[in-house]
């Protein structure tokens, strides 16, 4: 069932399962200020009976990040130039990129898990739409890259705090001030990527993936993927105490006497 098809993006569901896929393979999905808008849009009309939410990119490469005609004087057709943007009140550039992040700061909602299917290019913008998938699946041929630095710019749409969750501070600074590639064996190695298999696998890992994720009870997934993000920023006796509380909620729900 097709949910969404606008902007370089489409929506489909099927059963418990969503897939989003970027469908601009002639431009490497390199994503727009419109491409935000439809990826932020396509949380809104998942149904509630979706568990898993694939991201794909249609072609060669994932995403080659943003499109640079961003820079350009005339900027995109309907759109403002970054550089016009630029010229705003702190204010009115603030809610600017607010509005932009909002197309990467669903994929970790708690009801659902999202994976990103990562072949080819994951440069910038692409790499932090990877980043914001709560896993990845990648083939041998990923690329990696942070290269906003050199563009005297910064990764502001949400990337820096999974990245540095997954790799450290040291290794992530190293990466963002650098802008070198990260490929598939460094990627799974440091955290990166979950799995990496051969890029005629691909499909078929995230598909053997989701079915995994599915088989076990909806209730138990959301309340492990709870404690599991929340940890960080607990203390160990805050998370013991998070523990027995998910815990007797389950115990309840599987004894019938859930509210």
């Amino acid at each position: 069932m097709t949910l969404l098809n606008q902007d370089g993006v489409h929506v489909a569901a099927d059963g418990e399962v969503a897939t989003v896929t970027l469908t601009n393979p002639a431009r490497r999905n390199a994503q727009t200020p419109a491409m935000w808008r439809a990826l932020a849009e396509a949380g809104r009309v998942l149904p509630g009976s979706v568990r898993v939410v694939v991201l794909r990119g249609e072609g060669k490469s994932f995403s080659a990040g943003l499109d640079r005609q961003a820079f350009e004087p005339e900027g995109f057709e309907g759109e403002r130039s970054f550089l016009e943007l630029a010229r705003d009140t702190d204010e009115e550039l603030d809610a600017a990129i607010a509005e932009y992040q909002q197309a990467f700061t669903w994929w970790r909602r708690p009801d659902v898990i999202s994976v990103a299917a990562v072949q080819g290019h994951a440069i910038g913008a692409g790499f932090q739409l990877a980043l914001a998938c709560d896993l990845r699946v990648c083939a041998q041929d990923v690329q990696f890259a942070m290269r906003e630095t050199s563009l005297g710019l910064v990764p502001d749409l949400t990337g820096t705090h999974p990245l540095v969750g997954l790799v450290g501070y040291a290794r992530a600074l190293e990466i963002c001030a650098t802008g070198r590639f990260v490929h598939a064996e460094e990627a799974e190695r440091v955290g990166l990527a979950n799995l990496v298999v051969a890029a005629e696998e691909l499909d078929a890992a995230v598909t053997d993936l989701t079915a995994a994720l599915l088989a076990a009870p909806r209730d138990a997934v959301i309340e492990t993927k709870a404690l599991l993000a929340g940890a960080g920023s607990r203390t160990y006796e805050e998370q013991r105490a998070a523990e027995r509380a998910a815990q007797a909620r389950r115990l309840r729900d599987l004894a019938g006497l859930a509210d």
